[in-house]
């Protein structure tokens, strides 16, 4: 009932949002004397504000049409090479010459936790002058008929799997914060059964692997309120006439509070700001509010099964590095990673994935050669700054790159032996 009421509320705003959107345009009018003064910019930067804190934000865009390759801008175009119901796979083909050697192929696993793909922009754009960058977008659950099915944790374990699998030999593959978990059990799973798939590295950044170390506020929360209270407090049914009508989710606008309550001083500040700089007309910090918030504030809803069964795993059971993680009913081991280079990144200031959660990796994957690990920790970052920003475009992506570069051509599987075959 709650989301139902959700979006009444959001619809019975719609009148006063058009009303606001078009006192905001006669007041920015250059030919009304008003918008020339103090008075004017206040009354049109308050119905911008009103406007754009009760709107509902769609999917974001990419909008990366160009990099630089070798020194020369090259066009960049979006093309989907997978798809399925739940996850898409996006190629940002550079229009590159064809005699050119080839640069290694990275597949960017974006987290599915209420934001959409969109949100590592940053982090693509800094890759795409040395790879073949591939990305996961992860559809909003309130978009998927009943009939697609289900999509669990198993589910999107398979999925990573059956991208690598698209994707060919020599993928190097790169999990943003939620994934991690995941990825290193796709790839423990994939290396357990000698799969020449399996990607040649594998990075791990600000992901919650073992939530024992260093624990956030999200981590304590999920320990003290259990799997039932989630159960019965965050999962929703879609509401009509959303294409999802009926299924059980949990609604990306509660993630989205979370996170906010989190910071709210600080959101807050950054909205009194903005109304400050659009009275000022200070427009370029205008708009780098706007592109924020643009990205900040569209999300979207997650299966409650998939949800539930992550926060039940990664936060409340932590069974990854208990040992006691299964998929399918089978153990994942990741010490059965013997071919598959590691590495981790940590941001010091991060609130949301502790330092050492994501560390906590290198423990368990105790196969992997010295020469083939590293761990590096970013100083002066929270979570956000992990994979975007210009700490990450100067000092993280670089080592990404490196560390891909130094492994790219050292898995070639014809003569692994499977360990722990499965059926």
């Amino acid at each position: 009932m709650f989301y139902q009421l959700y979006e009444l509320n959001h619809a019975a705003l719609q009148p006063y949002r058009a009303l606001s959107d078009a006192t905001r345009l006669f007041y920015d009018n250059p030919l009304n004397p008003l918008s020339q003064t103090v008075v004017g910019r206040s009354i049109s930067a308050a119905c911008e504000l009103f406007e754009r804190t009760t709107r509902c934000y769609g999917k974001p865009v990419f909008g990366l049409a160009g990099t630089v390759v070798d020194g020369i801008e090259t066009d960049v175009k979006e093309k989907i090479v997978w798809s399925r119901p739940f996850c898409k796979i996006i190629h940002f083909k550079r229009a590159l010459p064809a005699k050119r050697a080839a640069d290694p192929k990275i597949l960017v696993v974006a987290p599915m936790s209420g934001h959409y793909a969109t949100l590592l922009r940053g982090t693509v754009e800094a890759l795409l002058p040395h790879a073949e960058v591939y990305i996961t977008d992860w559809v909003d659950a309130r978009t998927v008929p009943l009939s697609d099915g289900r999509f669990d944790l198993d589910d999107y374990i398979d999925y990573v799997i059956e991208m690598l699998h698209v994707l060919g030999e020599d993928t190097h593959i790169v999990a943003v914060c939620q994934p991690s978990v995941p990825v290193l059990a796709a790839v423990s799973i994939m290396e357990a059964n000698g799969d020449r798939f399996a990607p040649s590295s594998m990075t791990l950044m600000g992901g919650p692997i073992d939530t024992r170390k260093n624990p956030t506020v999200v981590n304590k929360l999920a320990e003290e309120k259990g799997i039932d209270w989630f159960r019965d407090n965050v999962i929703m049914s879609v509401p009509w006439p959303h294409s999802g009508f009926m299924r059980d989710v949990y609604p990306g606008f509660l993630q989205l509070s979370g996170f906010m309550s989190m910071n709210l001083d600080r959101h807050i500040t950054a909205h009194k700001e903005f109304f400050m700089h659009l009275v000022e007309e200070d427009g370029d910090s205008a708009d780098k509010h706007r592109e924020f918030y643009d990205e900040y504030l569209a999300v979207m809803d997650l299966t409650a099964e998939f949800y539930l069964q992550t926060v039940d795993t990664v936060f409340v059971r932590q069974s990854l590095p208990k040992g006691e993680m299964t998929h399918r009913g089978l153990p994942v081991d990741p010490s059965a990673i013997r071919n598959v280079a590691l590495l981790t990144v940590e941001g010091e200031n991060d609130d949301i994935s502790g330092v050492g959660q994501t560390k906590a990796a290198q423990t368990l994957c105790t196969n992997i050669p010295d020469d083939m690990r590293m761990h590096y920790l970013q100083p002066k970052v929270g979570h956000y700054g992990v994979f975007n920003g210009s700490r990450f475009r100067a000092e993280i992506a670089p080592r990404i790159v490196q560390f891909v570069n130094d492994h790219a051509q050292m898995n070639r599987r014809t003569n692994v032996t499977p360990i722990n075959k499965r059926a």
